[in-house]
């Protein structure tokens, strides 16, 4: 998952000295959100392609003040792109080397393509997101809840982080949902969102739908 077997290196920077109405165009083109510029090879900052355009004709360097100074170095982590994405309401991120020379981007594309491989993503199950009662919460308890009731575990985050609870997300097999939710409920854990068919409550209904009939003869 590292950076470096992701970039692409299509998309060019732009040298301080560009035209401003040059660099929009080639962003249009491309489908970005940004560009980025650089001074004889080393990154110096990106633009929003939305300031692009409302900005007067002329050089890059006329807009340095407003240069936004966000990359990832090549040996990070993948993962590391997406708070950056989100921060710069981007779709691409600049890759740097160790010395800011500018080497690639990683596109919002490439995440999601990456993401799509993983089980959590892949495979077919049911997404709950449980409460815990306190602040700390134990993947292993969690792991064994799940597999206790011969369940299997996709992929398991921790989603929110309140003042007195934690919220953790997880994606589980579908076989023995009942049993596991009401696993997790007897060990003090609250179910909070649930996206899959609750066998308890549809028998309960069931049943109160026959119940109804029965009152009409």
């Amino acid at each position: 998952m590292f950076i470096k077997e992701y970039v692409s290196r299509d998309y060019p920077a732009f040298d301080i000295s560009a035209s401003i109405e040059e660099a929009s165009e080639i962003a249009k083109d491309f489908g970005y959100t940004h560009i980025f510029i650089v001074r004889d090879g080393y990154y110096l900052g990106a633009l929003s392609q939305s300031f692009l355009e409302e900005s007067p004709e002329g050089a890059l360097e006329t807009l340095e003040i407003h240069f936004e100074k966000f990359a990832i170095q090549e040996d990070g982590n993948i993962l590391d792109t997406v708070k950056l994405f989100h921060i710069f309401n981007s779709n691409v991120v600049p890759v740097i080397s160790n010395t800011e020379q500018y080497t690639g981007y990683i596109s919002c594309d490439d995440l999601f393509s990456e993401f799509s491989k993983y089980p959590l993503f892949s495979e077919n199950g049911a997404v709950l997101t449980v409460q815990t009662s306190g602040k700390t919460c134990s993947f292993s308890e969690i792991s064994q809840i799940v597999e206790g009731n011969n369940g299997k575990i996709y992929g398991a985050f921790i989603s929110g982080i309140l003042e007195d609870s934690t919220l953790i997300t997880l994606k589980v097999s579908s076989e023995n949902l009942s049993s596991i939710d009401e696993t997790f409920e007897r060990f003090g854990y609250t179910i909070i969102d649930k996206h899959y068919d609750d066998e308890k409550e549809d028998l309960m209904k069931d049943r109160f739908g026959f119940f109804q009939k029965y009152l009409e003869f």
